[in-house]
């Protein structure tokens, strides 16, 4: 099978790996690879079928060029400039005075959006109130037992998420096995159910998708935000509720962790650029220092060995 390909030109010199990289769930993440020459890999479901994507830029990062490969490949290449971040706009955006380093390191960083809203709420549902450590591994068994194989190349080793209809029917303790608990799947395939209602809302105003996901079950502000800014390309979402992000967005900017309240008030006057805050302060690792040792993965659900 021989790839489509494409080059685009950006106005800017592109980032294609700090743009793609957050699609990313894990080092191990099946859906995703850097390859040996540092092109950037993906299997993604496109509404034309599936397809693997396979981005690479110049040294000087004035040309991005592209190969996609199955169904969906052309649909991929025709949205390539948005995913990497052509429909985001900076201007305006005034770092904190803290961060103004930082901004000049990755000014050149874009919001990406991939205008599929399934491909990111499903694991980020997954990640729900467990470590990154659990959240990534039943990730990738849950890809590999349900998901197919991205076309292509072999050699990619690339596999693609399982369909909507594929979600819906894997009974609970299958979940259990992976293991995701009750908590998580049922949410997953509520969405399931709704899969095509969703998609459809990702092009209304990200205020609408917020209203209308958090509408659904087991769904809140902090998962909201994640689907937004990976999907939607919101600069604005701010992951609320998340472990880290308050903590760290805090240490960076006054020297101290604060809760979800004092996050709030820090980022208000960046107004509808607060997303490009939080992200500032993970790419920099401005964050607070890491102390003790890190939360243990569960020991209590099936297919779960105590170590």
């Amino acid at each position: 099978m021989s790839p489509v390909e494409r080059v685009w030109r950006p106005a800017w010199p592109c980032p294609v790996g700090q743009v793609l990289g957050v699609h990313r769930r894990g080092a191990g993440d099946p859906t995703y690879r850097v390859l040996p020459d540092g092109s950037h890999a993906r299997g993604i479901r496109t509404p034309e079928g599936v397809t693997t994507l396979v981005v690479s830029v110049d040294t000087g990062g004035a040309e991005v060029h592209a190969r996609a490969w199955g169904p969906g490949a052309a649909w991929a290449l025709d949205r390539l400039p948005r995913m990497l971040g052509a429909d985001d706009d900076p201007a305006g955006f005034v770092p904190p005075a803290e961060l103004a380093a930082a901004w000049r390191r990755h000014r050149h960083w874009r919001l990406g959006a991939t205008d599929l809203v399934m491909e990111s709420l499903v694991p980020t549902i997954i990640e729900q109130k467990v470590t990154g450590q659990e959240a990534f591994a039943a990730f990738r068994r849950l890809v590999r037992r349900y998901g197919e194989r991205a076309p292509g190349p072999a050699a990619h080793d690339l596999w693609v998420q399982p369909d909507a209809a594929t979600l819906r029917a894997i009974p609970s303790w299958e979940w259990l096995r992976l293991p995701v608990d009750g908590g998580r799947s049922r949410p997953v395939v509520a969405v399931a159910r709704v899969a095509a209602s969703l998609e459809r809302a990702g092009a209304l105003s990200h205020d609408e998708f917020d209203r209308r996901l958090r509408s659904l079950p087991g769904l809140g502000v902090w998962t909201s935000a994640e689907v937004r800014a990976r999907a939607l390309g919101d600069a604005d979402a701010v992951s609320f509720g998340d472990y880290h992000i308050a903590k760290d967005v805090g240490w960076a900017l006054v020297g101290e962790a604060v809760d979800d309240e004092g996050l709030a008030e820090l980022l208000e006057p960046y107004r509808p650029h607060r997303h490009r805050v939080q992200r500032l302060v993970e790419a920099a690792g401005l964050g607070r220092p890491r102390r003790g040792p890190r939360m243990a993965p569960r020991t209590h659900l099936p297919g779960r060995v105590a170590r």
